[in-house]
């Protein structure tokens, strides 16, 4: 009687690490697939850009802040020359700057001359670009990778947060609407 309780528990034991890799299974398939990732809360959503003071990528010498930034609606858009997404997105990036979209570039954790061939080989759809080589208004901003896009109105407000590429679905469901309500406020 006893040998049949630990013939049991012996196969119930063989069971244990499949039971953990269906559980495991399962929150991962609910996190990717069944979550939108692209709607992460950020903290800092109806507060004002974190205060920072960092270069320009083509300018060097020429330091932006969050004040610089106050007086127009823009899209600050987080990205790296090392980010597979971001190239996918870069394109349509160009088409929106076209369109007189103000996009206003992150270059998040980038070597500066990897950053320059990059935008001298893809087109340059940014106003200018800000140089946050170590990350720290990255982190700041709470970014979680690249790219992520903030909507910032004239007053230098966060009002929306965008993680991953910017397409045309994005920009004509989400982005557009909110930028072009935003473009009618007034100071």
């Amino acid at each position: 009687m006893s040998n049949d309780k630990t013939v049991k528990k012996s196969r119930l034991k063989l069971f244990l690490p499949l039971a953990f890799f269906l559980t495991f299974c399962i929150l991962l398939y609910v996190g990717l697939f069944l979550e939108d990732k692209k709607e992460l809360p950020s903290a800092l959503l109806n507060d004002p850009v974190p205060e920072f003071s960092l270069p320009k990528l083509k300018q060097p010498n020429e330091i932006v802040t969050q004040e610089t930034l106050k007086g127009q609606v823009y899209l600050l858009n987080v990205w790296g020359s090392w980010c597979p997404a971001c190239k996918v997105e870069h394109p349509y990036l160009v088409k929106l700057a076209k369109r007189g979209v103000r996009i206003i570039g992150l270059s998040y954790k980038d070597e500066d001359a990897d950053a320059l061939r990059w935008l001298q080989r893809l087109e340059d759809p940014y106003t200018f670009n800000i140089v946050d080589k170590d990350g720290r208004l990255g982190v700041d901003l709470g970014v979680y990778g690249a790219p992520e896009t903030f909507l910032v109105d004239k007053k230098g407000i966060i009002r929306y947060k965008h993680v991953g590429i910017v397409d045309q679905r994005v920009w004509v469901e989400v982005l557009k609407p909110k930028y072009g309500q935003l473009q009618k406020e007034v100071l």
